[in-house]
Formats: C-alpha cells, structure tokens, sequence
C-alpha cells in the first residue's frame, strides 16, 4: 500500500492546493505546526485563538507565517462572528481546547464551558452555515482513564479518571452525534503524547516533557514523578500528517481513531534520553503527588493500527531525533516561551 503520511511533506495534495480552513486553536503548539504545514501548501488559512495564557497561544509560534494566515483574536466560546468565519471554509481543524487536567479539577466550570459547552455552539455553527466542512477534532487518550489492557484500541472501556477527560468525551460525542444526524464529515483523533517544537514549556498546563526541557535549559534539575509509568509520544509533524490525512480520506468521517507514535518507553528512560540529547543535566525521581496520583492512568500506550491501516499513516521521528530537534528549537527561542 502507498505510504500517503510520507508523501505530505514532500508533495503537498491538490486538496489543500487553494483551500480555505479554518484552524480553532491556531496559535497553540499543534495548531500553529499545522498552519505552517497548510500554508506552504497553498492553502488560505485563517486562525481563530484566544491567546489567553493558560491555554498555550503564542504569537511567536507564527513566526514563520504572520504574513500569510489571518488570525482572529477571539474565543471559542464567543460565538459572534463564528457564523462569518465558517461560512466558506473547507476545512475546520478543531485542535482548541483546554488541556491542563489538574485545571480541570480546580476549576472544572472553565473546562466545561470550553470543552464542552463551546463545542457544541460550534457544531450549531456549521449546522447552520456549512454543514459540509471537513472536520477534524482533537481529542485525548485520556478518555480512556486507567487502561485494562495495553496497548489501547478503539474498543476498551471508555472511563475518563478526571472532568478534562470527560468533557473532552462529551466533545467527542458531539462531533460524532452530528456527523450522523446532519451530515457533517467530521473524524476525531485521539492523541497521545505530543512534543515538538512550540510545544508549552512554561508549565506543565499542556506537557510534563514541556517543564523537562525548560528546566534542562536553564540549568536546573528537573523532576520525574515515579519514572516507571510507560508512555507513547507522538512528533508533532507526524501528528500533522495524521491529522491531515483525517481531513481528506474519504473513509474517515464519523469515525473515532487513536493516535500513537513510537515505541512506548519509560519515564525513566525518556529523561535519560532527553538529558542526553542535551548533552548535561540532571533529573531527580521523587514519589507521585498525592493529589496528581489520584488522576494519573499509569501505563498506557495506544494501539493505533485501525488509523494505519485505512490512512497509510506512519511515524516518520525517532523519538531521539524528535527530542533533539525539540531542544534545539528552544535552545534558540527560550526567551518567547519563558
């Protein structure tokens, strides 16, 4: 079977060649990655983002492409306008969300409203003005809550362990309850572990590999929590392969798929990896925080060989390489993400 994933980078599709999209959450690591993807493309993309700092925009992760996409400052819970921006769009890369899973338990109000609430209103949205957009929603291995059997596939128990989890299920819900009853091709995709450059490293709000690499660079000793739990990690331009291999196969619309990377490997090993890849640094093992301990899944890996096996889709990173590349970046940026 031709590799599709691998032929992206190299050959951009027709189908993007002139399209509008809209991607929610454009700002943010994984939404800005895709935009510069889109754009070289050919793509016209427009970006809506709160850019609120908690919830991971940064200007500075659209660098690359200021003059070239157009980007709305807005939240996705405002509905007012949302009608004008998706009214002629092709594609709609819905990747906003708030992502921070003790967040979620503070405050749980916010995440409802955003993961939740909003996405309904969006959906409503597209019902209304363009029910035929292609949609791609960002979901979370997190549904899934503490596994029974690994790796994960689309078939185990779905029990999210904290009110991020659930919410972004009752999002995934949506999605897919409008893909049936109105005609509206949207996928979801649950990711795992995604890192890569313009990924938050200011905290942990997005990604404890994120602190790592902040702590690394700036000299100090950073914290592994446990260190044995197994984990899978996705290279963020593999994952916009995927996702833009969700938007255009005729086969994925009203489907739910994960999204894995690489070998699982390790806490332990990743830091040792990552301290490698930098050249120095330390880390320290301390025991799991009581209050993150009660919302932590352990091991988990997913099993992604149904989104292979009807995409072609294949992690092209080492995570090595990845975690390389990753320091790198932020070597020479730290200041924009600090």
């Amino acid at each position: 079977m031709k590799n599709l994933a691998t032929k992206i980078p190299e050959e951009p599709p027709l189908r993007f060649r002139g399209a509008r999209v809209l991607i929610t959450g454009g700002a943010g690591f994984i939404g800005s990655t895709l935009a510069i993807r889109l754009v070289q493309h050919g793509a016209h993309v427009t970006i809506l983002d709160s850019l609120i700092p908690e919830y991971g925009g940064n200007l500075f992760n659209l660098q690359p492409v200021s003059e070239q996409v157009r980007l709305h400052i807005t939240d996705v819970r405002n509905q007012h306008g949302l009608q004008h921006l998706l009214r002629d769009q092709d594609f709609l890369f819905n990747l906003a969300g708030q992502t921070s899973h003790m967040d979620s338990m503070t405050d749980p109000q916010t995440d409802l409203e955003i993961n939740c609430r909003a996405q309904l209103s969006l959906l409503e949205v597209c019902r209304a003005v363009n029910n035929r957009v292609r949609l791609v929603y960002a979901s979370t291995r997190q549904i899934y809550g503490k596994p029974d059997r690994l790796p994960v596939d689309e078939t185990h128990p779905l029990r999210p362990v904290d009110v991020n989890g659930i919410n972004k299920l009752a999002g995934e819900f949506y999605h897919l309850l409008y893909s049936d009853v109105y005609g509206i091709p949207a996928t979801v995709l649950r990711l795992t572990n995604t890192y890569g450059p313009r990924m938050r490293i200011r905290d942990a709000r997005q990604t404890f590999v994120g602190v790592w690499i902040r702590r690394l660079l700036e000299g100090q000793p950073f914290d592994v929590w446990g260190g044995q739990q197994l984990r899978d990690f996705t290279w963020v331009e593999d994952c916009v392969d995927a996702l833009l291999l969700a938007a255009v196969h005729p086969e994925t619309p009203g489907k739910c798929l994960n999204l894995g990377g690489c070998q699982p490997v390790s806490l332990l090993q990743l830091a040792e990896l990552l301290v490698q890849c930098h050249g120095s640094g330390s880390f320290v093992v301390r025991e799991f925080p009581a209050d993150r301990k009660k919302i932590d899944i352990g091991d988990f890996y997913s099993d992604d060989s149904a989104f292979r096996r009807l995409t072609g889709w294949q992690p092209a990173t080492s995570l090595a390489s990845g975690l390389e590349m990753t320091v790198a970046y932020f070597r020479k940026h730290l200041q924009f993400y600090v």
